[in-house]
């Protein structure tokens, strides 16, 4: 069997679409939390930082079906939250995109702030504490030091963040199902297609995923390498 986008479906075409707003909203979300968590796990003494980690790391060892059944029990009619939005009249957030989005951004977390970690420490204090004593605010330390000096980390954390919510599964399925054009995403689609024993579509979307996440671990690997030798 080939790849061929010719055999792609309506169906395909609208999982292929929403796997890539999902990647994209959960990974811009991902930059905009995980870059103050790394820069103050990077630099803080506070004793709650083993806390912190250790929560940020969770997902790494955590079965996804476990993380997708909480978040499914929070965000759910009867958590917390979703019952909680209920009682104002909203909608609670299971079987939407939006209840996967946040579950995404939970699950894919450590890989945002682990490459903008170590790229912090790597870095050091040092160059932010000298543009301080020359009068320069928070915000233009961040532009003109810490994003120059720390992009490397910062498009390593881009791209994995990224091929790791297109490959998420056991959590969107335990919090999403599979609903088209809300929840059913391509690893969704993948598996609807193997229960239904149409292998030829697994294949197809399945290889076309296989493709994807080789050319991004490899744009990951190329950064990694790149920023390095400048570093030396």
């Amino acid at each position: 069997m080939e790849l061929s986008l010719s055999k792609l479906t309506a169906a395909d075409w609208q999982a292929i679409w929403l796997t890539i707003k999902l990647c994209s909203y959960t990974t811009l979300i991902l930059l905009v939390i995980a870059t103050p968590i790394a820069s103050w796990l990077a630099s803080g003494h506070s004793k709650l930082r083993i806390a912190v980690q250790a929560i940020v790391a969770l997902p790494l060892v955590l079965p996804p079906t476990v993380l997708g059944f909480y978040m499914l029990m929070l965000l759910g009619p009867h958590g917390a939250v979703g019952g909680t939005l209920q009682s104002l009249g909203l909608s609670h957030l299971a079987f939407s995109f939006t209840g996967i989005l946040i579950a995404s951004v939970v699950y894919s977390l450590p890989f945002a702030v682990q490459p903008l970690l170590q790229a912090f420490r790597d870095m050091g204090r040092r160059p932010l504490e000298v543009a301080a004593s020359l009068g320069a605010n928070k915000l233009d330390r961040f532009f003109t030091i810490t994003l120059p000096l720390c992009r490397g980390g910062f498009i390593v954390a881009t791209t994995l963040s990224f091929a790791h919510t297109l490959g998420e599964f056991g959590v969107i399925l335990m919090l999403g199902g599979s609903i088209p054009g809300e929840t059913r995403v391509l690893s969704v689609l993948i598996y609807d297609y193997a229960e239904a024993m149409d292998y030829a579509a697994a294949h197809t979307l399945s290889l076309g995923m296989l493709i994807a996440a080789f050319i991004v671990l490899s744009l990951v690997y190329t950064a990694q390498r790149r920023f390095s030798l400048v570093r030396l």
